[in-house]
């Protein structure tokens, strides 16, 4: 059995079309199935997930065209901008959309979903 809170629910990590991939969105669950962390700590751990899909896939972070990000709190979006910006580097960035709302699990503070080119 998982330890990953969310492996009961009905989704799949990603769907694939003729040109895009589609991620659901990514929480910061560590390989332990847990969430830990400040925002920063939280949005690295979401971008690695992400990554590590991609990669299964033969893609990498570069070729993701749009992020969707939700936040719990907009006093996290300096920090979570912060990690964002370690991650991709000097950019080109993702074309990015960020919400502010409630997350499913409570000691979340962000999920990010991605589409990226196939």
């Amino acid at each position: 059995m998982s330890n990953n809170p969310l492996s009961a629910i009905p989704m799949s990590p990603f769907q694939a079309s003729e040109n895009l991939l589609f991620l659901s969105g990514q929480l910061a669950l560590d390989e332990n199935g847990k969430i830990t962390g400040d925002i920063e700590q939280q949005t690295e751990q979401c971008l690695k997930n992400i990554q590590k899909i991609l990669q299964s896939q033969g893609r990498d972070m570069g070729d993701i065209v749009k992020t969707t990000v939700w936040l719990t709190t907009k006093e996290n979006a300096a920090g979570y901008n912060t990690a964002y910006r370690r991650f991709f580097g000097d950019g080109p960035y993702p074309a990015r959309s960020t919400v502010i709302s409630g997350l499913v699990l409570d000691e979340a503070l962000i999920e990010i979903e991605v589409v990226a080119k196939r």
